[in-house]
């Protein structure tokens, strides 16, 4: 038994630094370091916000509310758009605004 979880957490090791290797290389490679890891975090941050949707989107579809489903896809996708590409909301906010005041 003891050797099974010690065989199951090497496998888990070694998946996490095959993953996080070519993240931290690419890092090391240039000048802008901590652009590389801002980068690099920004697309961490991003597959953990996708897998969390993806799971509660499970949840919904196995109580099968789809409508419910459908308005919490609308809101992450708004929330994810928000959080990750702030400076395509400012650039849709003042071409909005534009087009209202102009």
């Amino acid at each position: 038994m003891r050797r099974r979880k010690l065989g199951i957490l090497s496998i888990l090791l070694a998946a996490a630094l095959a993953l996080l290797a070519p993240g931290l290389a690419s890092a090391a490679d240039g000048n802008s370091v901590g652009s590389n890891l801002a980068g690099l975090l920004r697309e961490y941050a991003g597959e953990l916000y996708t897998g969390i949707v993806a799971i509660f989107a499970l949840v919904f579809l196995m109580n099968r509310r789809f409508t419910e489903l459908l308005m919490f896809f609308c809101a992450a996708i708004v929330v994810g758009w928000l959080v990750f590409a702030p400076g395509q909301v400012a650039d849709a906010a003042k071409a909005i605004a534009h087009q209202v005041l102009a």
